[in-house]
């Protein structure tokens, strides 16, 4: 077997490449040593120690050296020193809370984004990690009523951050079809036997819902909750459907979905906050793109309770 010495590039000199056009349209993403050696800014010497050492991927098939330009960029990855924040591009998936119509958007629009609901907190927390794309929010501000601005607000040193509107919703309580407690308002929560659905900590409803019980002068504490808490506003409106809980926070389009009743206490404004590189990518505008259709707005109006008018509108 004849042995690879590094003089010159052939790996056997009595048999030249031969290439068609076929051949060059197959090797496109492929580079020679000299190719390598420039897309690396190193010497051509050094190329060939690595190939020696096995240290750098390359293939001999076609009689010389050539290296797949996806694997040599990978193997530069492999390498990088490197301990500051995550660089790497975040997955194609929005966390945060859910909403039924972003759930909706996100199947129909063929962005293929994925929907991660684990509240507006979680959303946020994994946006700074760069799990995610883009995060759902909703959360209200006690001391103005704004919603999701101050919130992102500490969030300067996550990136450059924007923050996009999705919608308007009607926000209340979900309760038993007819109302059978004749639930009117948070104050009523405080009544005995009145079993409670919330959703988890850090989500906008729960927030909310602390809120309004402190304004209400209803100690939480004293309330019958329904245990675990729910991720997502259809959980929720479920477990009212089956009798689990009496009632709880949600938007007026679960209920309607289920057939519930619903309390109507608060209008709110759902936004999309992401990094402004992630803003032009792919993914994210044709999630965009498609709200412009009227089959958007014509489902939005079908789910009830929402203003979709400035959708897609940069609130900061």
């Amino acid at each position: 077997m004849q042995k690879y010495t590094g003089q010159g590039e052939s790996c056997n000199s009595r048999q030249p490449l031969q290439l068609n056009f076929r051949s060059i349209s197959v090797l496109a993403d492929f580079l020679t040593t000299s190719e390598v050696a420039e897309y690396l800014r190193i010497k051509e010497r050094t190329v060939y120690e690595l190939v020696r050492t096995r240290r750098i991927p390359c293939s001999r098939v076609t009689g010389r050296l050539i290296f797949p330009k996806t694997m040599i960029d990978a193997w530069v990855r492999l390498h990088i020193d490197y301990e500051g924040p995550a660089v790497a591009p975040a997955p194609p998936v929005i966390a945060g809370s859910h909403d039924p119509l972003l759930e909706w958007a996100v199947r129909e629009s063929s962005s293929d984004l994925a929907l991660m609901s684990g509240g507006s907190s979680d959303g946020l927390q994994r946006l700074e990690r760069r799990q995610a794309v883009a995060a759902g929010l909703h959360v209200v501000n006690p001391a103005n009523g704004d919603y999701n601005r101050s919130f992102i607000s500490g969030a300067a040193r996550w990136g450059d951050l924007v923050l996009i509107h999705w919608a308007w919703r009607d926000q209340g309580l979900v309760v038993a079809p007819n109302n059978p407690h004749r639930i009117q308002s948070i104050v009523d929560l405080s009544r005995p036997g009145i079993t409670i659905a919330c959703r988890q900590e850090g989500a906008g409803s729960q927030i909310l819902l602390r809120h309004l019980l402190e304004q209400a002068d209803v100690p939480y504490q004293k309330l019958s909750f329904l245990e675990p808490a729910l991720r997502t506003e259809t959980d929720l409106a479920a477990v009212v459907l089956d009798g689990k809980a009496d009632c709880g926070l949600a938007i007026a389009s679960a209920a309607r979905r289920f057939r519930l009743g619903f309390v109507p206490l608060r209008r709110e404004r759902f936004d999309l906050a992401m990094n402004r590189r992630d803003y032009f990518e792919g993914p994210l505008q044709r999630l965009l793109w498609f709200t412009r259709r009227a089959e958007f707005s014509a489902y939005a109006s079908a789910l009830g309770g929402y203003d979709v008018a400035k959708t897609g509108e940069v609130i900061l």
